[in-house]
């Protein structure tokens, strides 16, 4: 396969999590109904993004994954014949919690989670009191549409990751964001480009979109969308999408872009991992 239709999702926080579910699953209907053949949520989907605050009572969001969220999904992947990249709040067990995307295949399976590895701890993203830090590497998943690893928000910080899953055959990215104005917006633009075009392959990044002030009143922040999917030529495939309105973006990647890239840059061929041991120094 090399032309793939790939599907993001923006919204903001409908008030609960049944409702904010099945919007999930509506959009997911209307992605296939597009022919997308993947579709990637926005992190934390079914919940509000409680990392404005430190409250324990969202300890309650979390299940095991796979678990509840992951087998209803996956039912819905097996019928529309779609693959899904699925941000949940993963608990381990009691007091082990974790933030991570499970991945199902177009047929309903389920091939296995990444676990957000870099965890911010700032005002209004106080995620330390709710996730460890994950540690299961970073997973490329082999998909009905191909290669594809996940990066959380935060994630998309550090480079180190990014070229992590290109050594392990990335052809597809996807970052989902719950990502807030002020210094951020600067990074929003040139952070995917460049991962894209450093390691050859395409990124998808979906980022909540509106103020979740039927949870949080005048505390809460207004998270700008603009999801966007970039090539490994760094180009934006398509228009970004709102910086306000909710939605769904559909997007065509022609994944053999990926080996004329990379075959034209040969960054792989002359990077020098022999001289990067200062990297991983304390």
């Amino acid at each position: 396969m090399s032309v793939v239709r790939v599907a993001l999702t923006q919204t903001g926080w409908t008030g609960d999590r049944e409702s904010m579910t099945a919007l999930h699953e509506d959009f997911t209907r209307q992605a296939a109904a597009q022919g997308a053949q993947v579709i990637c949520f926005q992190e934390l989907f079914y919940g509000p993004y409680f990392g404005i605050t430190q409250d324990p009572a969202y300890y309650e969001y979390a299940e095991s994954v796979p678990g509840p969220t992951t087998e209803r999904f996956a039912a819905l992947a097996a019928e529309l014949g779609i693959v899904i990249v699925l941000p949940v709040y993963e608990e381990d067990q009691p007091g082990v919690l974790y933030n991570t995307a499970a991945v199902i295949d177009a047929d309903g399976s389920y091939l296995g989670k990444y676990r957000k590895h870099h965890i911010p701890h700032l005002p209004k993203f106080w995620e330390k009191f709710y996730f460890r830090p994950g540690n299961l590497g970073w997973p490329v998943f082999e998909t009905a549409v191909g290669k594809i690893g996940v990066n959380i928000c935060y994630d998309r910080h550090f480079p180190e990751g990014w070229r992590t899953l290109a050594l392990n055959g990335a052809e597809i990215v996807f970052n989902p964001n719950a990502t807030a104005p002020g210094i951020s917006n600067k990074l929003w633009e040139i952070e995917q480009p460049a991962a894209a075009i450093a390691n050859g392959y395409f990124v998808a990044a979906c980022n909540r979109v509106g103020a979740e002030t039927n949870e949080y009143g005048d505390e809460a922040v207004a998270f700008y969308g603009s999801s966007y999917v970039v090539g490994p030529d760094g180009n934006v495939v398509g228009d970004v999408a709102s910086s306000t309105e909710a939605g769904l973006i559909v997007r065509d990647v022609d994944l053999d872009q990926v080996r004329e890239v990379r075959e034209r840059w040969q960054f792989f061929r002359d990077r020098r991992p022999d001289a990067y041991a200062p990297i991983v120094a304390p």
